[in-house]
């Protein structure tokens, strides 16, 4: 064997030894971190509901008069957090009927009556899509050695949507009281007893007397450089408050404002976008604008698991913004009929009707409305809202005409367009769209048809933008280059023809 071979075959020889001892050192150290974190409840099925917010229906403990020990303000938020966490992988269980995490949050007793439940509904193809929205415990035990505690759920209110197969069966609201017994195992508070005491059908009244609305004469408002994107690092006050003073200037009184659910952190919302959004009231309110709020933009998921996480992103910004004096109404969300098609008209309804009964729980003293996209839409839910507002993208020659047809439907309450326009955008991609000069004859025409019938308006939008988002309209140019030519204000700054129709004459 040559020399050269020779080193060769050393240096693999060399190298095998090398990885070898690697390995072995890799194996040990994977043994003893193993060994180490057998008992790590990060890495337990047990917290993996806590790792992210997944169920937050809103809880309100009776002071605590318990007998037996006095319980500690750590022990009590264990107790609470275990306890709903416990309703939540209940609730996923009877969705999807398997059995997977129950007996960690209940006792081997408790659990098989929830499996009995599963294999019913499994054998007759019936599924269970529940929440509850609202807990008030009463702690009533709790024993001297701390591993059990006895507790009174009451009022839970709680919504179902029974299928069988594919075909929703019912939907139901309850209100219902439960005796709930808790053991503590393996550092866990797991339920031995969950017992409904008392159940009746859920109703809430609506005041007789809807919340009155001023003439309103608005627009919707982004600023020009970041569209369906103003909070965050591209808010910028100074921006805003010029545009809200020409916005008073052009004889307007009104702006409507869009929260995005997600970018403001969901259930858990972000603090400085919410004093941004403040800053914005602020700014109305110097320019002697009012304000109407959309909630959860961009907002389309409406599962029933996902409702408490809604509820709890209402609740933060209804009571950041409800004592402030620029706020005129809430608008719980844009245009939710075009999500009937994909998550379905009884899903997407009943999550609006339950969402407008929690914001007035929140503040009673502000109209709620609902955006939706047409008119035919716009009687659902009529009896629950304040005022009834939709948009209007058709013919106007048929405006008028629409809009009396729908006061013979709707007799008590305002009615607002709080969306309109005409796109300016004529070229490549549209070469028979409408120009600068149709856009003007519009605006003309549509507040002529407003002072006639004396209908309170918004109009869609101040600026022409240079970018949209694909989420707004997708990806398809002739559609994305119409969106951007909406304004009244041309991508330079210039004041287009239709400015001069931007309010009421």
């Amino acid at each position: 064997m040559s020399k050269a071979n020779k080193n060769i075959l050393r240096s693999l020889l060399l190298l095998s030894y090398v990885v070898i001892i690697a390995l072995v050192i890799y194996g040990f150290g994977a043994l003893y971190s193993y060994l180490n974190t057998g008992a790590d409840r990060s890495k337990m099925l047990h917290t993996e509901v806590k790792q992210v917010d997944q169920y937050l229906p809103e809880l309100e403990w009776a002071p605590l008069t318990n007998e037996g020990r006095v319980i500690d303000e750590q022990t009590l938020t264990a107790i609470e957090n275990d306890y709903l966490d416990a309703w939540y992988v209940k609730y996923v269980a009877l969705k999807t009927n398997t059995k997977k995490g129950l007996d960690d949050y209940y006792t081997d007793n408790a659990v098989e009556n929830i499996y009995s439940i599963i294999s019913i509904n499994s054998e007759n193809k019936t599924t269970l899509e529940a929440t509850t929205l609202e807990h008030h415990p009463n702690l009533e035990f709790f024993s001297e050695d701390g591993q059990l505690a006895v507790l009174t759920d009451h009022d839970v209110i709680e919504f179902k949507r029974i299928f069988n197969g594919e075909t929703l069966i019912t939907e139901v609201t309850e209100k219902s009281s439960y005796k709930v017994t808790l053991l503590l195992e393996d550092g866990f508070w797991r339920i031995r007893h969950l017992v409904k005491i008392k159940s009746e059908p859920y109703v809430v009244e609506n005041p007789k007397e809807p919340i009155k609305i001023s003439d309103i004469k608005g627009i919707n408002y982004y600023p020009q450089a970041n569209p369906w994107d103003m909070f965050g690092d591209a808010f910028d006050a100074d921006v805003i408050a010029s545009d809200f003073e020409l916005i008073k200037n052009s004889g307007l009184n009104s702006i409507r404002v869009f929260v995005p659910y997600e970018s403001f952190g969901k259930s858990n919302v972000d603090k400085d976008k919410l004093q941004q959004l403040t800053t914005l009231l602020e700014l109305a309110e110097t320019a002697n604008l009012k304000v109407m709020v959309t909630l959860f933009d961009f907002y389309g998921d409406y599962s029933v698991l996902d409702w408490t996480l809604t509820q709890r992103h209402a609740k933060t910004i209804v009571n950041a913004l409800k004592n402030h004096s620029a706020l005129s109404s809430w608008d719980i969300k844009n245009e939710p009929n075009l999500d009937f098609e994909s998550r379905g008209e009884a899903l997407v309804t009943a999550w609006l009707d339950k969402m407008v009964d929690f914001v007035k729980s929140q503040d009673p003293n502000h109209p709620i409305t609902v955006g939706w996209s047409n008119s035919e839409s716009s009687t659902i839910l009529k009896e629950k809202l304040d005022f009834v507002s939709f948009h209007y993208y058709e013919d106007l020659d048929q405006l008028a005409e629409t809009y009396k047809t729908l006061k013979t439907q709707i007799t008590d309450k305002p009615i607002v367009i709080s969306e309109f326009g005409m796109s300016s955008y004529s070229g490549f991609w549209n070469p028979f769209g409408n120009s600068e000069d149709s856009q003007t004859d519009y605006h003309k025409t549509i507040q002529s048809i407003f002072s006639q019938n004396d209908i309170s308006f918004m109009s869609w939008t101040l600026y022409d933008f240079t970018e949209i988002p694909k989420e707004v309209v997708g990806r398809l140019p002739w559609r994305q280059n119409a969106q951007k030519h909406f304004g009244f204000i041309n991508k330079d700054g210039a004041k287009k023809g239709a400015f001069e129709y931007i309010s009421k004459q």
